[in-house]
């Protein structure tokens, strides 16, 4: 599995690469988000969204576990796993339905779930860079895009 690394300077950076992931996603696409609190995972979900077109304002779902949001091209449902402790609740929640369903899933703290997701799932590892705006991001998948144009 190929990795690609970027350097995220700026929120503009950000901004410019969720709009790109965005233009890839497809219904069943499935993301996994990883990073420490405040790395960046709901501001890249923000900037996938307003790629997709969702006219939602788009908020961390930390209490509610799953945000749905539908005006975009295809459904974005946002996800926030840090607050479940064991993997029947997803279940309930309706979960596999979600990662083959008709939009786009972005799961947050998602290596608590890894054993959970699909084999084809993208990997975003976010961390902080050497100052307080820039942001390193891993990429790895099975169908990842040539991003060197963000760099």
């Amino acid at each position: 599995m190929e990795t690609e690394r970027l350097i995220l300077r700026t929120p503009e950076d950000t901004e410019a690469l969720g709009k790109r992931l965005a233009d890839l996603l497809k219904p069943g696409s499935v993301v996994a988000l990883i990073g420490p609190l405040g790395a960046g995972k709901t501001a890249l979900t923000q900037a996938v969204a307003r790629g997709l077109g969702v006219t939602e304002r788009l908020s961390s779902p930390t209490f509610t576990v799953v945000q749905e949001y539908r005006s975009g091209r295809i459904p974005l449902y946002h996800f926030d796993v840090y607050r479940v402790n064991d993997p029947d609740d997803l279940f309930e929640l309706g979960f596999e339905e979600y990662l083959h369903g008709d939009g786009a899933c972005f799961i947050e703290w998602a290596d608590l779930v890894e054993d959970m997701l699909p084999e084809d799932t993208i990997h975003i590892r976010l961390d902080y860079g050497g100052w307080e705006e820039e942001r390193t991001c891993e990429i790895s998948g099975a169908d990842l895009p040539d991003l060197e144009e963000l760099q």
